[in-house]
């Protein structure tokens, strides 16, 4: 499951990386998955659309067992 869901996120990763931004996967854990936005997508105004409209649409999309998408920041 986790190489699928590397998969799917190297497919956005593209569009991040071109906005100064870049997506780390952290883990897989009860149909959840974890990233870190990174750059200048952790700071972005939009981070919230990016990450439901974005990568949890595309992830459900490939793999519809996937039931959100949490962004970890440090504090």
């Amino acid at each position: 499951m986790e190489e699928k869901i590397k998969e799917v996120l190297n497919t956005i990763r593209p569009f991040l990386v071109n906005d100064g931004g870049d997506i780390e996967f952290i883990k897989y854990e009860d149909n959840i998955v974890y990233i870190k936005m990174l750059g200048m997508c952790a700071q972005c105004g939009v981070i919230d659309f990016t990450i439901k409209d974005v990568i949890e649409a595309s992830l459900q999309e490939e793999i519809p067992e996937i039931k959100g998408v949490i962004n970890i920041t440090e504090a």
